[in-house]
Parts: C-alpha cells; sequence; structure tokens
C-alpha cells in the first residue's frame, strides 16, 4: 500500500532514528573525541531531517508510516541530547556547565518536555475527534531554536574541555566562548519561550475542541 511502503525518506527516518542511541552514548562520553562526534552526528541527523521532507514532499512520497516515524525520530534526537545535557551539566564540574546558565534546572526539563507529551497527547486525542492539528509556526521556530542549542552546546562541551586543559587557549578560544557560548545561553533561553508560546497557540488555535468560544 502506497501509505505504508518504505520509501528512501522513511528509510533516512529510520536512519535517524538508530542514530539516537549512538549520541546519547557519545554525548555522555567523558573524552573529547566521543563528544565531537555526538556533534557531528547530531548536525548529520539534523540536515537528513531537512533532507527526507524534501524529498517527501518534491516526489510525492509522503506515506502514513513517514508521519509516524519523522515525529518519533524527532523526540528521540531531542531526548538523546538533552537527557545527557541534563546529566553532564548537574554533575558538578566547571567543564558541564551551560554558558550562562550552569546546571540545567530541572524545570527546563520538565518545560521541554512535557510540552511534548502534552501536544502529542492533544494532537492524538485531536485525530479521535477528526481534527488534525499541522505544525504551527511557533512550532518549527521552537525547533529550531532547540536544534541551535543542542548543536551548539554539543560542540561547546568539547572545546570546553580542550579549553580547560590548556590545549586551546588565547583569543581563538576567547571568540569561541563569546561567540558559541552566547549563542547557546540565548537560543535556550527563546526556545523554552517559544515552547511555552507555542503550547499555548495551539491551545488557542483549537480552542473549539475544548469547548472555548471566542
Amino acid at each position: 500500500m502506497p501509505g505504508t511502503r518504505l520509501t528512501l525518506p522513511n528509510i533516512i527516518t529510520v536512519g535517524r532514528i538508530l542514530a539516537c542511541p549512538v549520541i546519547f552514548v557519545l554525548a555522555l562520553s567523558p573524552g573529547t573525541t566521543p563528544r565531537f562526534w555526538a556533534f557531528v552526528l547530531f548536525v548529520v541527523a539534523g540536515l537528513s531531517d531537512v533532507w527526507d521532507g524534501y524529498l517527501a514532499r518534491k516526489h510525492g512520497m509522503i506515506t502514513d508510516v513517514g508521519k509516524l516515524l519523522d515525529p518519533l525520530a524527532d523526540k528521540l534526537l531531542l531526548a538523546s541530547t538533552w537527557i545527557p545535557f541534563y546529566l553532564i551539566s548537574n554533575r558538578g564540574t566547571e567543564a558541564g556547565l551551560i554558558p550562562w546558565w550552569g546546571a540545567m534546572p530541572l524545570w527546563v526539563m520538565v518545560v521541554i518536555f512535557g510540552r511534548e507529551i502534552f501536544i502529542t497527547v492533544f494532537r492524538s486525542w485531536a485525530a479521535r475527534q477528526g481534527v488534525v492539528i499541522a505544525a504551527g509556526g511557533a512550532g518549527k521556530q521552537k525547533a529550531l531554536l532547540q536544534s541551535i542549542f543542542t548543536g551548539g552546546l554539543l560542540l561547546w562541551y568539547p572545546v570546553r574541555s580542550l579549553a580547560l586543559a590548556g590545549a586551546w587557549e588565547g583569543g581563538a578560544w576567547t571568540a569561541f566562548r563569546v561567540v558559541v557560548g552566547g549563542v547557546v545561553a540565548v537560543s535556550l533561553a527563546l526556545a523554552i519561550v517559544l515552547t511555552v508560546y507555542s503550547m499555548l497557540d495551539y491551545l488557542w488555535r483549537y480552542r473549539s475542541l475544548l469547548g472555548v468560544r471566542s
């Protein structure tokens, strides 16, 4: 059946899913080399997300399998990076701290993952009511900012470890610390704001399902 066949975009998505546990392990590894590879693999996974979506739309290969696998891959990729971030930043070591933030607060994890769980349940409930909730602009911007934060922090950790070990210092390290550290800190703050906003936006746009009238 066309809706269930395993197309090239679906195969790419499966590859992204399989990469998630590898990224999880590499991100938690103490060495700088594994963490650099976690960054590289995350970038590849992110680009594959764009690529498989482009192929599916261009060649008419959007399938029911793809509709199921793609959001699953996104959520697994989020979990395989943010859970290590929380664990690493709360170890109490200087190398594990997030620029400007320090240790990842638990409330940030609750907001990020709570929103994902809530919207997933809300979409499933809406679908049973015959309403398909499409991704909104705020949700896409939220996902982009989360990706920027994730990629930046995955790169920050190994470089920060090199700097603390004295292997990289001087003007280059100062520029990296200001630019990348700033991007990491700001993108996390904006991602949190858009995470909350996008959830409220979904609820407002589909308030009729909740029995709320304008």
